[in-house]
């Protein structure tokens, strides 16, 4: 995938981001009071590729290594105490 265009996309609740077959390549994420907590599954009901406790109210920026995480479809699965997450995609 060298050379594709990197996308973004904001979300704000769990579910499909609808950008159908991507690669994770970073993601934001701003967190509120509590335990924060984000789960990004290979598309709905697949399995986990990346999931993550966060320190509460805060900003947090998140690199994936070399290609990225490889999905059928970005998507949520749990969004604790999180405001939003900004994923960058290719």
């Amino acid at each position: 995938m060298a050379g594709s265009d990197v996308r973004s996309i904001r979300l704000t609740a769990t579910g499909s981001a609808g950008v159908g077959p991507a690669r994770i390549r970073q993601v934001q994420i701003k967190t509120t009071t509590g335990t924060p907590r984000i789960t990004f599954t290979d598309g709905n009901g697949g399995s986990t590729v990346l999931d993550m406790n966060l320190d509460a109210s805060d900003t947090h920026s998140v690199n994936i290594p070399d290609e990225g995480i490889r999905v059928t479809d970005v998507y949520i699965s749990l969004f604790t105490a999180c405001t939003s997450a900004t994923v960058f995609y290719s």
